[in-house]
């Protein structure tokens, strides 16, 4: 089977970053994309996940006082100072 090359173009630090993960498994950047190409095809889809982090616990417990403030109706502050003052500020 004969080999072709592939140039791929990324900023400095991610390529550094991704390098250091591969090499903690033993891998180095050219075997993993090798075997991206290989799962590509052998998948007949590209194998990614592209969804946005889960929100941590606190970011979760935040969101969801928010969604109910908002559904609650109350307009919260009038003003600035009045969320400061309620803040202890």
């Amino acid at each position: 089977m004969a080999t072709a090359s592939v140039t791929v173009r990324v900023d400095e630090d991610t390529k550094r970053a991704a390098a250091n993960i591969v090499e903690d498994f033993g891998f180095d950047l050219s075997s993993v994309t090798r075997a991206f190409y290989r799962q590509i095809v052998r998948e007949q889809r590209i194998p990614l996940t592209l969804e946005y982090p889960t929100p941590n616990l606190e970011s979760r417990e935040a969101i969801r006082e928010t969604k109910e403030l908002i559904a609650s109706g109350d307009p919260g502050y009038a003003t600035v100072s009045e969320m400061f003052e309620a803040m202890g500020a």
